[in-house]
């Protein structure tokens, strides 16, 4: 067959005969990527009929423990007959470290089949031997053939196949480089249709781009049935376990780890793990909500005047525009001078913050590193901030006031229609931020 070369973009799989700049499906710049391609074979169509739904019979879905909670949290309360779970993060973040441990913990139940694409057998066994993971039924298999680790799976009937990483893997369906568009796309369909025909567990490792999104085509993530990121900074030891997919749970649950010389570390109970405990101006405690996980964090700030005629704003761990829009609240209703400011705005311990509650705290620690007076010692703020300056109720604040009264929080500050029991601290309600700055700074 005669070779041809089409462009596929690395965002949404869309190809062209020809290179252009910006993707016309999905609108990426500079996403599409050169590649050598045979023409599909045309397949015989299959024998499978049409079947009425109301003759389909629905089976229970049993969940899998992996013997690890917190991977068991994120997931759903565990994994599930013929799930696809895809996890990605950064290079030595410790992907194949927690899927090392769950595959010797699931061992105990069935065969598990372990593909490397990377490593070789005896660099496996180092870090088996490091993680203290001996697992019988533990089985290695250094391959880069799709077709060949699925019948591998099969002649041990492995109950679970971990695949690392998928951007090594090649399928003979698509004729291109390893690691490419095409490549990784027919490749993790395969597994996908071999978990659904045998009800095998598959766990596909993927690496990540520049932009912290996984390697390959964004139809990637809509083939497989749960997506987990690991995160961190790799030269420290906290990780945190999110997902951004999962048809069979939330992807609101939180997963927290420590990395230490034998492997990953639970955290259960993160309480003030993101909490420093100074109290100086520009800080502020809130509780926010993971799941159904209450965490205390701390929210930092820094102001200085600007050198250029427009302020800089800098976000780490919050949303850029939602600290935007409460400078600007600030500075209109709460007559604060910002805009000759730089601004700089973080979350202790390297966490992503997107919860509404954090809102008040966020503002009243810019307002406290204006104005260079801390907030009172052991207070926790919870609260939304609308566009005219008040403050509205959070989600389930009776469970983060219980979190914060547990971890020694004395004083809460909330809003004023907030409608909560005795949680052991004395509250102080505020209906919009102007009354908070006089409770916390003027009284």
């Amino acid at each position: 067959m005669k070779e041809k070369t089409l462009f596929v973009c690395g965002e949404c799989g869309y190809e062209t005969p020809r290179w252009m700049g910006k993707c016309p499906q999905c609108g990426s710049w500079n996403t599409l990527v050169e590649e050598e391609r045979v023409p599909a074979r045309v397949s015989a169509p299959t024998q499978t009929k049409a079947v009425p739904l109301s003759r389909v019979k629905a089976e229970a879905q049993t969940r899998i423990s992996t013997g690890i909670g917190e991977l068991d949290r994120v997931l759903g309360g565990g994994l599930v007959k013929g799930m696809v779970v895809l996890l990605g993060g950064d290079p030595g973040i410790g992907k194949s470290t927690l899927l090392l441990e769950a595959a010797d913990n699931l061992s105990a139940l069935g065969p598990v089949l372990y593909v490397s694409g990377e490593e070789s057998n005896s660099q496996i066994k180092l870090r088996a031997d490091r993680l203290g993971v001996k697992g019988e039924n533990l089985l290695l298999y250094t391959e880069t053939s799709t077709e060949d680790a699925i019948e591998r799976a099969k002649e041990c009937k492995a109950q679970m196949l971990i695949v690392d990483s998928i951007q090594t893997m090649q399928s003979e369906s698509a004729d291109s480089a390893a690691g490419s568009v095409s490549q990784v796309r027919a490749s993790t369909a395969l597994f996908t249709r071999f978990a659904k025909d045998t009800g095998t567990v598959v766990m596909i490792v993927g690496h990540v781009t520049k932009d912290g999104a996984i390697a390959g085509p964004r139809v990637l993530e809509h083939i497989v049935d749960t997506v987990l990121y690991f995160e961190g900074d790799r030269h420290e030891g906290l990780r945190l376990l999110r997902a951004v997919k999962n048809r069979f749970g939330s992807t609101n649950e939180l997963g927290v780890f420590e990395m230490c010389e034998t492997g990953m570390r639970e955290v259960t109970d993160p309480g003030a793990l993101f909490v420093s405990g100074r109290h100086v101006a520009g800080t502020a405690i809130t509780c926010v909500l993971e799941g159904s996980r209450p965490l205390l964090c701390e929210i930092q700030s820094l102001l200085c005047p600007t050198a250029f005629g427009s302020p800089r704003r800098t976000a780490i761990g919050l949303d850029y525009n939602r600290l935007n829009v409460l400078l600007a609240v600030l500075e209109r209703k709460a007559r604060l001078k910002l805009s000759d400011q730089d601004v700089y705005c973080d979350i202790a311990g390297n966490l992503r913050v997107l919860d509404r509650g954090a809102d008040l705290a966020t503002a009243m620690c810019l307002a406290s590193s204006v104005l260079e007076k801390p907030l009172p010692e052991k207070a926790v703020l919870i609260g939304e901030v609308g566009l005219t300056g008040e403050i509205r109720p959070a989600s389930q604040l009776e469970t983060r006031l219980k979190e914060a009264a547990r971890l020694g929080y004395t004083t809460a500050l909330i809003p004023a229609r907030s409608k909560v029991g005795d949680c052991g601290m004395k509250l102080v309600r505020v209906s919009d931020v102007s009354e908070a700055i006089r409770a916390l700074f003027m009284d």
